[in-house]
């Protein structure tokens, strides 16, 4: 799948990934939700909460940039080596919330980063180093993992452990 070079492309891409995945998620009782084993020990709801938490870092890393700020990526005490113990670390943080607060989480923060894709501008979202955190790659480098493409694997992954 090429990457999209317009905001309406992204916003197009975001809206087809994330609509197949709620309505893959619809298809779950919330039994189901809530089961392990969707991703090995990761029921649904803590995938629900893990690409939440993604977006909510992604949103947060922009407005660092915003207020002239190198953030801490991809956290705050943790390399890109480190996803394995970053993502542990989301799991443990939502584990124990309940399904209606991850799926408003899951909804919000989804809102809030269209919200931003509508609002800056392409050169903005597009240009390699126009902020100066992302240094030689573009702003949609990064939204684009945190959203589309992070939809997409959640998707297809759950489908294939639920079916086997």
């Amino acid at each position: 799948m090429p990457k999209p070079t317009t905001i309406k492309e992204l916003l197009s891409d975001i809206q087809k990934e994330r609509d197949a995945l709620e309505q893959f998620l619809a298809t779950l009782s919330c039994e189901q939700m809530i089961q392990p084993g969707a991703i090995d020990d990761w029921s649904p709801k803590d995938i629900q909460a893990h690409l939440a938490e993604w977006q909510q870092m992604c949103l947060d890393w922009y407005n660092a940039g915003l207020r002239s700020e190198i953030p801490h990526l991809p956290a705050e005490g943790f390399k890109w080596s480190q996803m394995p113990a970053l993502n542990q670390k989301i799991f443990e943080k939502y584990q124990d919330r309940p399904l209606e607060y991850v799926w408003d989480l899951f909804r919000s923060s989804h809102q809030q980063i269209l919200n931003v894709v509508e609002a800056i501008s392409e050169e903005r979202l597009f240009k390699p180093g126009y902020f100066s955190w992302t240094r030689k790659i573009s702003l949609s480098s990064y939204v684009i993992p945190c959203t589309s493409e992070h939809y997409h694997w959640a998707r297809t992954t759950m489908r294939k452990s639920l079916k086997g």
